[in-house]
C-alpha cells in the first residue's frame, strides 16, 4: 500500500508536466511571434575597417624651441654684458656653464587626411604654438606642414603637406545620426605607439566638461590616451563620426572615458578653416539654463528655451530691444530647445544676417529683429552656463555630478571647471577642481556672489582669491590684465 500510494503520488506530477508540455508547444511559438528578440549587432572582426582607414591615419610631431635667458626670476638677472665691468670676468668664470640654454620641447597627436589635396584635420592644441610640424604617414615618409587654419573654441586645426604621392582620405561620417551603444574604433598614436586601434562604444552625446565655449562631445570607452588626440573615431562603415580630443583621468592613462569632437562641427568650420580663420557670429548675451526651480519663480509653463541672465552693452541683442530676465525660445526659425543649443545656433550665423528672435517675456511671447554681429577674438564668445572673465577662469556651482568629476566631498559652492593656458588664471596658479571661497576675504557662496565680486574690478587690479584645494586652504592672487 506504501508503494501504491508513492507511485500515486509521483504519477500526477507526471501527467500535469505532460500537459503543461503540450500546452507550450502551441504556446511558446504564438508568445514569440509577439515578442521583438534582442539581437547584438556587435561586429565579428574590425579587421577589414581597419585596414581601409589606417592609411589615412597620421601621426604628428611637433617641436617647439623654449628660450631660456636671464631673466628676474633667475640668479642671472643682471648679468653685465659689458666686458670692462670689474664683475664680468667673475660672472663668466664661475656662472657661464649654469646659463640656462635653449631646448626643444617635442610632443606628439594624430590627424587624419580629409582630402586628396593634402589637408589634414587634428586638435588646436596638437599644433598651437609650436615651431615645427612633421606628419609621418602609414608607410614612414614623412613630411614638413604647415597650418591652414585653426580655432581655438572648439579645439580645432586644419594642416597641410605636400605630398609626392596619392594620398587616400577617410569619409567624413554624419556624427547626429550616430547612437548610444554604437560601436566605434579609434585609431591614433597613443605614447608615440603609431597606428594603435581600439574599440568601444558610444557611452553618451552631447557632453559638456567645461573645456570650452562650444563643447558638444560625444564621450566614447574606446580607450584613449595621450597622443591619440587628433585621431579619427570612426563608426563600422569606417566613416568618422568624431576627433579624439579630451580625456578623463586621475594618473594620465585611460579609465574607460574619452571624448571626441563631432564630424558635424568640423565640416561646419572647414570652409572657413581652408580660408584660414574662424568668424562667428554675435549675440551679446549671457544665457543660463531653466531650472524647475527658475520656472516656477517667473511662472513660466516648462523649462524649455534659454533664459537671459544679461545683456552686453552696444551688443546687438541690446540694440534689438531684449532684456534681462527673456527666454530665448527661437533663433532664425530654430527652436531652442535648450540653453546649450543658442551658442551653436548663433555662431553659425552670418555675421550681418537679419533674423527674427522670439522670446517669452512675463509670459508674452515676443518677436524681435537683431542684426547678428561679429564675434571679435578676446570677446566673451556667445552664450554659456558658466561664468566667465578675463582671468581665463570659468566656474559653476557645485552639481553632484562636479562633485564626483572632481573628487569633491562638498555638496555645495563654487568650483573651478576650467582654467585657460596661459591666462592671468593659470598663472597665478588656480587649477580645476579648486573651491572658491573668498573674493578679497568676502565669501563666496554661489555664481551670484562671484558675479556680484569679479565686476568691482576693473584692468590692471589684482584679486586676492582663497581657494580650497583638497584637505588645504591658500591664497592666491590673481591680476587682471590690461
Amino acid at each position: 500500500m506504501i508503494t501504491a500510494k508513492t507511485t500515486k503520488n509521483t504519477a500526477y506530477p507526471c501527467v500535469y508536466m505532460a500537459v503543461l508540455l503540450s500546452l507550450l508547444v502551441f504556446w511558446v511559438p504564438g508568445l514569440a511571434a509577439h515578442t521583438t528578440p534582442l539581437r547584438s549587432t556587435a561586429p565579428d572582426s574590425f579587421a577589414q575597417l581597419v585596414k581601409g582607414a589606417r592609411g589615412s591615419v597620421v601621426n604628428i610631431s611637433t617641436v617647439k624651441v623654449i628660450k631660456s635667458q636671464p631673466g628676474p626670476s633667475t640668479p642671472f638677472f643682471g648679468w653685465p654684458s659689458d666686458p670692462n665691468d670689474p664683475f664680468h670676468d667673475f660672472f663668466d668664470r664661475f656662472f657661464k656653464d649654469q646659463i640656462p640654454k635653449d631646448y626643444r620641447q617635442r610632443s606628439l597627436g594624430s590627424g587624419f587626411i580629409i582630402d586628396e589635396e593634402g589637408y589634414i584635420l587634428t586638435n588646436n592644441h596638437v599644433v598651437e604654438k609650436t615651431d615645427e610640424i612633421k606628419v609621418k604617414l602609414a608607410n614612414d615618409k614623412e613630411y614638413s606642414a604647415e597650418i591652414v587654419g585653426r580655432d581655438p573654441q572648439t579645439d580645432l586645426a586644419l594642416i597641410r603637406i605636400g605630398s609626392d604621392e596619392p594620398l587616400r582620405p577617410l569619409s567624413l561620417g554624419d556624427s547626429e545620426a550616430l547612437e548610444v551603444g554604437e560601436w566605434v574604433v579609434a585609431i591614433g598614436n597613443p605614447f608615440g605607439l603609431t597606428h594603435t586601434v581600439t574599440a568601444g562604444i558610444v557611452s553618451a552625446k552631447y557632453r559638456k566638461i567645461g573645456a570650452g565655449s562650444y563643447e558638444n562631445f560625444i564621450q566614447t570607452d574606446a580607450p584613449i590616451n595621450p597622443g591619440n588626440s587628433g585621431g579619427p573615431l570612426l563608426n563600422t562603415r569606417g566613416e568618422v563620426v568624431g576627433i579624439n580630443t579630451a580625456i578623463f583621468s586621475r594618473g594620465g592613462g585611460s579609465v574607460g572615458i574619452g571624448f571626441a569632437i563631432p564630424i558635424n562641427m568640423a565640416k561646419d568650420l572647414l570652409p572657413q578653416l581652408k580660408r584660414g580663420k574662424v568668424v562667428r557670429g554675435w549675440l551679446g548675451v549671457m544665457i543660463q539654463k531653466i531650472t524647475p526651480e527658475l520656472k516656477e519663480k517667473l511662472g513660466l509653463t516648462e523649462t524649455k528655451g534659454a533664459l537671459v541672465a544679461d545683456v552686453t552693452k552696444g551688443s546687438p541683442a541690446e540694440e534689438a530691444g531684449m532684456k534681462r530676465g527673456d527666454v530665448i525660445v527661437s533663433f532664425d526659425g530654430q527652436p531652442i530647445k535648450e540653453m546649450g543649443e543658442l551658442p551653436f545656433v548663433v555662431a553659425a550665423t552670418p555675421v550681418g544676417k537679419r533674423v527674427t528672435v522670439e522670446v517669452l517675456r512675463k509670459g508674452r511671447k515676443e518677436s524681435l529683429t537683431v542684426e547678428v554681429g561679429k564675434l571679435d577674438d578676446g570677446m566673451r564668445p556667445g552664450a554659456r552656463e558658466e561664468e566667465e572673465s578675463d582671468l581665463g577662469l570659468v566656474v559653476e556651482e557645485i552639481t553632484p555630478e562636479l562633485a564626483r568629476r572632481f573628487g569633491l566631498s562638498e555638496a555645495g559652492g563654487l568650483v573651478v571647471v576650467h582654467v585657460e593656458r596661459g591666462s592671468s588664471a593659470d598663472e597665478a596658479g588656480l587649477r580645476q577642481g579648486d573651491i572658491i571661497l573668498e573674493i578679497d576675504q568676502k565669501p563666496v557662496r554661489g555664481l551670484a556672489d562671484y558675479r556680484t565680486e569679479i565686476r568691482r574690478y576693473k584692468k590692471g587690479d589684482t584679486i586676492l582669491f582663497l581657494v580650497k584645494r583638497g584637505n588645504s586652504s591658500l591664497y592666491l592672487t590673481v591680476k587682471v590684465w590690461e
